[in-house]
């Protein structure tokens, strides 16, 4: 098959890349740049520059493609910039991929893989499935729940097949057999803890901040669940071929099962970088949950998915791997090809 890959330049959508690539599929990246990477776009996939905003550009694209399928990565993500500037997510996130969604219509594409997030659930103490009561603490959180929403009307009127795929919190490297890095996270600004942790030991800044000691949990810290960029990566080749073979409408958790404070967080990575550096308390932000951890009992049911790198450690020692080898990312982005 085909792929479109929106946002394929950034750190999910080029792991996920590569993944539909090794599965003998054809890929696309279609990226603004603004966020993503050229360097991390897989050489074997095609890549056109574009933003989801230019409408012109997309007609172009699908009118010079031939797309079997779409996976849908593009928007903004950082939850404590959404409130601070929602109209910014609710235009980028929710606009720009109701334009994506008309352009496919137009051209008869009737798959597509969804980048969702667990922000749309309401905190609960137990591991979320997919039925459980949704409530988005931040306003990036509710874009992807109003693009939801999108989606199942598009289904319903048009006939669009779509899979979205409710991530929790990404992360780790991807590593080659021989364990040289591959491709990691580059945010900027960067905002996942992981990262923010790392570049402590690393020199990068002097200490990791934890926002909020305050928190309905056993050490007063929020906790989350934290699944591998890779596995994030497999799940979207297995939803691919659910939709290749006829499967209509599909929504999963993606996540260990096993949740993780932000002070676990940070005594793993001390363990695993051998470096005790400092973390400093601070006041809560706005849009934080108290706790987010997944049952993603219903995708390895139905589609036979697992995690294969499920330990915070392991994931941890990829991440240091990758920052280590590349401490300052993608430090250049090398010309179109």
């Amino acid at each position: 098959m085909h792929i479109l890959v929106t946002g394929g330049a950034g750190y999910v959508g080029s792991a996920t890349s590569a993944y539909f690539l090794a599965a003998g599929h054809r890929v696309t990246v279609y990226d603004s740049l603004v966020k993503g990477h050229r360097a991390a776009v897989p050489p074997e996939a095609g890549f056109v520059r574009g933003d989801l905003a230019d409408q012109g550009a997309l007609e172009v694209l699908f009118q010079t493609h031939r797309f079997d399928a779409v996976a849908h990565f593009a928007a903004f993500i950082e939850a404590g910039e959404s409130m601070q500037q929602p109209g910014k997510y609710f235009r980028n996130n929710v606009a720009y991929t109701n334009n994506l969604l008309e352009t496919m219509t137009r051209y008869g594409v009737k798959k597509l893989i969804f980048s969702s997030t667990a922000g749309v659930y309401a905190s609960k103490d137990e591991p979320l499935c997919e039925d459980d009561p949704l409530g988005p603490a931040n306003v990036y959180g509710e874009t992807k729940l109003m693009i939801e929403t999108m989606l199942r009307w598009y289904n319903r009127v048009t006939g669009l097949q779509y899979a979205a795929l409710r991530y929790f919190n990404a992360c780790g490297a991807m590593l080659a057999p021989d364990g040289t890095p591959i491709r990691g996270e580059a945010h900027d600004p960067e905002t996942h803890l992981i990262p923010l942790t790392l570049q402590v030991p690393l020199g990068q800044r002097e200490a990791v901040t934890i926002y909020g000691t305050d928190y309905n949990t056993p050490d007063g810290t929020c906790i989350r669940d934290y699944v591998h960029v890779e596995d994030l990566a497999s799940a979207h080749v297995l939803a691919l071929e659910a939709l290749a073979n006829g499967r209509d409408r599909m929504v999963y958790n993606l996540g260990n099962g096993r949740g993780y404070s932000v002070r676990e967080v940070i005594d793993v990575a001390r363990e695993v970088t051998g470096v005790d550096f400092p973390a400093v308390e601070a006041e809560r932000r706005p849009g934080d949950a108290d706790r987010l951890v997944a049952s993603s009992e219903r995708i390895s049911r139905e589609l036979g998915w697992e995690p294969r790198y499920p330990d915070l450690k392991q994931i941890i020692r990829s991440a240091w791997a990758w920052h280590t080898a590349y401490p300052h990312g993608y430090e250049r982005d090398e010309p179109e090809r």
